[in-house]
This record gives C-alpha cells, structure tokens and sequence, in this order.
C-alpha cells in the first residue's frame, strides 16, 4: 500500500487536461481544508478586531513573498531548468544549488532587516488599528509571519525540479499540508499562545510544503547544498526573467495591501468580512485556474523553446477553453448561491447574522471577476513561458494603478453621494447594514481584474493570431449553459425554500445543494444538445489511462 502511494506521488503525468485534473483534485481538497480554517476562524472570533489583525499581519510577509521570493519562483526558473536539464543535468543541478545558496541569503537578510523595521511600519499601514494592544499583537504576529516567505521561497525553487519533471502529485499535498498547519495552530496552538500561535501554525503548514518538495528532488538527484556555485550569466539571466515578474506580482499585492489598509479604516470587521468573502471566491479560481495554469506551463516553456509557437497558441487556446468552460458556470452559481455557501461556511459561532449578510454580499462582488482571475494566471504564465515578461508587467503596472485610483475616487464618490452605496445594498439584500462600504473594496478589486484580463486577451491574441477563434466559440457555449445554470439554480431555490427548514444548517444546505447540483445537470444537458466539444474532451480525458506519451492537443485544431 504505501509502496503503491509513494509510486502515486512520484509519478509524472505528461497530459495538460490529466495533470489539470490532479491538482485540480489536490486544489480540491486543498480548498477544503482551507474553508474548515476558514469556518473555524468564524466560529471562533467572528468578524472581529482579532481577525482583523491576523489577517493584517499577512500584508507585509505576502509582499516580501512576491518581490523577493518571485526571484526563484515557477516562472522564472522552469524554462531555464527546462533547457539546462535537456543539456546536461549536472549543470542544472549546480544551478539549483547555487539558487538556493543565492535566495537563502537574499531573503533572509531581507527578513531580518525588517524584524527591527515592522514597529516603524504598521502603524503607518494600518492605522485603523488605534489601541497599543492591537498595535502590539500586530507586530508580534508579523515578525513571526516573516518566516513564512523564507519557507515559502525555498519551496517554490523546489518546485521547479518537481514541475519540469511533471511531478504534480508531490506539488498538489504542499499545498493540502500548508492548510494542516494553520488549522493544527489554531486548534492546539492559539489556547496556549494567542495570536502567535496563529503564526506558529502557518510557518509550521509552510515548513511542511518545503519538506514535501525536498522529498521529491532529493529523488530526482537534485539534493540542495548550500554552495556558491552561481555563475553570473546564469544569475542574470535569472534576474532578468524574474524582475519583471517580480513588479508584476508586487503590484497585485500593492493592490491587496492599500484595498486592506482601507479596509482597516472602515468598521471593525471589513479586514476579516473582505478576507473571509475573497478565500471563497479564491476556491473555484484555484481549483480551475491555478489548476490549468499550473499544468500548461512546462508543456507552454519546451513548446516555446523549441520554436513550436503554433502548438504554442493551440495550447494555450486550449487550456483558455477548459478555464472558461469550468469558470463560468462556478462564477454564475457562486453569485446565485452566495448566501447558502456563506452560511454552510461560515455560519457558526460567534459569525452573527449581520456577518453571514455582509460576507454573502461581498462573495457576489467578488465572484464577478472569477473568469477574468483565471484568464489572467493562463496568460502571464503563458507569457513568462514565452520568455516575455515585459508585457504583463506594463499591464499589471496599469490595472494595479488604475485599481488604486478608482478605490480612493470610489470611498470618496460614496461619502459624497451615499446613493451609490445604498444602490449596491439593495442590489445584494444588505439594507441597514453597518460596514457595507466594503462592498465598495471588492468591486474596484473585481473591475481591475477585469481590465486585466481584457488587455491581456487583447494583447495575446495580437501576439499569437491563433489563439482567439476556437476561444471565442467555446466561450459562447459556455457562457449560454451559464446562464441557464444560473436561472435554473434561481428558480429551484424558490421551490426549496417551502421544502426545506432555512433556519437549520440542514435545511440551507439541501436547499443550496439540491438547487446547484439540479442546475449543473440542466447544463450538462444544454452543452450535449449544443454538441460542445469541451464536453467531449472532458470524457475523453477522465475515461483514458495515464501513459507517459505526451498528448500535446486532443481537438481538432491539433490537425490543422
């Protein structure tokens, strides 16, 4: 049995729709433990000032994350892995080591510096937080958090043997272990350390990701040792494929953290109720998007390497399908079903009522941009895959900005002219609510990724002329089962509601449960009808065996 397991977990997997479907499965369960975290959390605090600051505490480690830990991120290092391996192996592994040896220092003096600094920063960032208590326990989580990126960092050079070997088994359970040890911090660890033991959780969930991956390069011969073995072409070439993704993540998370430090000047709550509605729509853009993004890219980095940009675009159009096909249907149910998941997540405890509105509401706002999330993860690895890292960057430089701007003129527009606000309570229910501008938060999020995605489309399809057409069709089929979805969930749960009890956790969970699964099924119907070829892929996919013959295209366009 464990023999079997540990071939399981080692094992590659050459198809992108097959590898898509394991860490969509991995996500899956991922997500799951993360929304147990998530309810825990509510049960235990409710949308309070302690959630608040825990999740605060997140801002400055997240940041450093992407701005120095992208150095040795996925797209940076998997087409150069993908060519120094293919050459010669021991160079690559020289290459690995001296990365390692090379971050490791980076990020580390990086963290210690701010250790002394972090005192002189939050107060500035989150000045909504005014008591010294909070001020103190906000410091404190944050210094411990500042050995997560660390971890982190080191996990994502991993990564990138385990991803060029295709090894998406051992990549997926990181990800299930680093939601272990944040759940295993607050149930035995927060009793005995408060905030801190939060802390202690989530570095131990992301020491657990970095010994997963060790795991698996220690199998493939690529053993990390601290050796200054970096020669300076390949660290330049390095910084130059990694510099522009670094800007390019630092201003999505530049974003995140002034739409948080706003949210911090709002009533008590807007941090954790914007946290807490963005990890929900977070579930289906990590299971679909990520998921696709993830297994195209060493695929999308040999093809582009190779000259093959053709197959290139037909890759990439194929993924986009599969993203829309999925992502659309997840946005439209997540919007028409808001309340019931909100309160079969998150309803318990100390999570009031009030909460479990405002929550719903901002889930709806959010859940706009699913699609628009997901395309955007496909195109900028898309493009990291190319080796063009200039362009995402410009337009991740120009939402991110245009972002900021509309969430300032936007607080601004409602305090002027409350009319704005109150359209938007009486659109998702939240009439008499306190704490509703931070509606206001997730829809400039939600616009700015949609802008994202539109240039990035634009720009894609100018770059690569044969990647549009087979999208644009799939994205008609599915967005008409969509819509139909939608109205058919709509509809059921008006009959469910005289069924079933809503003001039993049962009760809502029939209702929500029975009204998503009858409208999915009354899709499935409508895309056979329509004779959709995603449909057909999806069958094909789940019915073949793994092999380790790479299918590059399963649609027609493979033959054109």
């Amino acid at each position: 049995m464990v023999a079997r397991f540990y071939k399981l977990l080692t094992q590659s997997v050459e198809d992108i729709h097959k590898a898509a479907y394991i860490l969509a499965t991995f996500s899956l369960f991922s997500q799951i433990l993360a929304l147990v975290r998530d309810r825990l959390f509510a049960s235990t605090f409710g949308a309070s000032e302690t959630l608040d600051i825990y999740y605060a505490a997140f801002r400055i480690p997240d940041l450093l994350y992407v701005s120095v830990a992208s150095v040795v991120s996925l797209g940076a290092l998997v087409p150069l892995l993908v060519q120094k391996i293919e050459k010669n192996k021991e160079e690559a592994k020289r290459f690995v080591n001296g990365m390692f040896t090379f971050f490791f220092l980076l990020i580390s003096t990086v963290c210690a510096a701010l250790f002394f600094v972090v005192p002189f920063i939050t107060p500035l960032l989150f000045p909504g937080f005014e008591s010294q208590a909070a001020q103190a326990e906000l410091i404190l989580l944050t210094r411990i958090l500042l050995l997560q990126p660390i971890l982190l960092g080191l996990s994502s050079l991993l990564a990138g043997v385990t991803h060029v070997y295709k090894k998406f088994f051992v990549y997926s359970i990181g990800l299930l272990l680093y939601n272990v040890g944040i759940i295993f911090g607050l149930l035995f660890l927060y009793p005995t350390f408060g905030l801190a033991g939060l802390g202690m959780g989530v570095v131990a969930g992301a020491l657990l990701q970095f010994i997963i991956q060790l795991s698996a390069n220690v199998r493939e011969g690529f053993v990390p040792f601290p050796r200054f073995s970096l020669r300076r072409a390949d660290l330049k070439e390095v910084l130059s494929l990694s510099i522009p993704r670094t800007i390019t993540l630092s201003a999505s998370q530049l974003v995140m953290l002034v739409l948080i430090s706003l949210a911090s000047l709002l009533e008590e709550g807007s941090i954790t109720v914007f946290n807490f509605s963005y990890n929900l729509q977070s579930v289906p853009l990590t299971i679909i998007g990520v998921s696709y993004s993830v297994a195209a890219f060493p695929t999308l980095a040999r093809l582009y390497s190779a000259g093959k940009t053709l197959l290139f675009a037909r890759q990439i159009a194929s993924a986009a399908r599969h993203i829309i096909f999925w992502s659309l249907p997840a946005m439209v149910l997540f919007i028409v079903l808001r309340a019931q998941i909100v309160r079969v997540i998150l309803g318990a405890g100390e999570f009031s009522w009030s909460d479990t509105r405002l929550t719903a509401a901002t889930l709806g706002i959010f859940s706009i941009s699913i699609v628009a999330q997901a395309l955007v993860l496909l195109f900028v690895r898309g493009y990291y895959a190319a080796g063009k890292t200039r362009r995402p960057l410009v337009i991740a430089v120009i939402t991110s900005l245009s972002t900021l701007v509309l969430a300032f003129l936007s607080l601004t527009l409602v305090e002027t002219y409350p009319t704005v606000r109150y359209f938007l309570e009486s659109l998702f229910r939240v009439e008499g609510l306190t704490g509703t501008r931070v509606l206001i938060l997730a829809l400039v999020y939600s616009i700015g990724q949609t802008m994202s995605a539109l240039l990035l489309w634009y720009s894609f399809s100018r770059d690569f002329k044969e990647f549009a057409v087979p999208v644009r069709s799939a994205f008609l089929h599915s967005l008409s089962s969509s819509v139909f979805i939608g109205f058919v969930s709509y509809t059921c749960l008006g009959i469910f509601d005289n069924v079933f009890d809503i003001n039993t956790f049962l009760g809502i969970f029939w209702q929500g449960l029975l009204s998503g699964v009858i409208g999915i099924i009354a899709g499935i119907i409508l895309l056979n009808l329509l004779g959709n070829r995603e449909i057909k892929e999806i069958q094909r996919a789940l019915h073949s065996r793994f092999s380790s013959r790479e299918v590059l295209i399963s649609d027609e366009y493979s033959q054109k």
